[in-house]
């Protein structure tokens, strides 16, 4: 009788090892996996530092890396000091990987960014004078989109088959108004000129401005439309697009929520894209 009721006792015992060994094993299998993210200060670490807690849900710890300006970012990318860049649009991209023999890639489209001409000395494109002076950054992979803004206006033409994601001031056909385009800037000191009213207009790229605290919509004389091919993406290393933490950060950062969030944060400033 007694060697029955210690068997019984040894059985229980070995079960209850048995479950705690098991949820041990349950426990560990969990992995949580770190990702660092560059990002502009605004808005792109804003949105993702949105989207941080959703990701720690799904076993994703995001760092995110503040960057100042637009040549760090992809050479952070490029040596692996980074798992995923947010800070441009592909065409930026694509300058970049064929100046820097690169083959980063798009992990998809976030949001879009509107660049637009900001002026203290006029309302309107339209009303800058013969010989207005306008200020624009030197990042080239923008030129197409400042070109496109002028040429809405009727103030310039373009020649015949340029190409807006490679254009440059070159490919101007007819400037009748003589606007001298200056661009020999660095992206982040254009709401400084603007403010110190330097130049008749000046171009500042929306996360800029809103750093700066403008707000495109309203401070704008003109606005790139909604429908730009301009869309900030996730950049990452070729072969990381479809790593689980990769798509986990785009899923969070297209989903609906985060959509909602975007719109009611910056006020039309900046654009959610929800698809490619």
């Amino acid at each position: 009788m007694q060697k029955k009721r210690i068997l019984g006792l040894l059985a229980v015992a070995a079960t209850a090892i048995l479950l705690v060994g098991c949820g041990k094993s349950s426990s560990s299998s969990t992995k949580t996996t770190t990702i660092t993210v560059g990002a502009s200060s605004v808005p792109h670490a804003q949105i993702l530092k949105h989207v941080q807690p959703e990701l720690k849900k799904e076993g994703v710890n995001l760092k995110i890396k503040v960057f100042q300006d637009y040549v760090l970012p992809n050479k952070a990318l490029a040596s692996k000091e980074l798992d995923a860049n947010y800070f441009q649009h592909i065409p930026f991209l694509d300058n970049w990987n064929k100046e820097n023999n690169g083959s980063l890639v798009s992990a998809g489209k976030v949001h879009l960014e509107p660049i637009g001409v900001y002026s203290k000395k006029v309302k309107s494109l339209k009303d800058l004078k013969d010989g207005a002076t306008v200020l624009v950054s030197s990042n080239v992979a923008d030129y197409g989109r400042v070109l496109t803004l002028f040429k809405d206006a009727g103030l310039i033409t373009l020649k015949k088959g340029t190409d807006l994601t490679s254009a440059t001031f070159n490919d101007i056909k007819t400037n009748k108004r003589h606007l001298k385009f200056k661009h020999s800037y660095e992206a982040k000191l254009m709401p400084t000129f603007y403010k110190n009213n330097e130049g008749d207009a000046v171009v500042i790229n929306a996360n800029y401005a809103v750093q700066a605290g403008l707000n495109p919509k309203k401070d704008a004389i003109a606005l790139e439309k909604s429908d730009s091919p301009y869309a900030n993406i996730v950049a990452v290393r070729k072969g990381d697009k479809n790593k689980p933490a990769i798509k986990k950060l785009m899923k969070a950062l297209r989903s609906k929520s985060t959509q909602q969030w975007i719109e009611k944060k910056y006020k039309g400033a900046i654009l959610p894209v929800s698809t490619d």
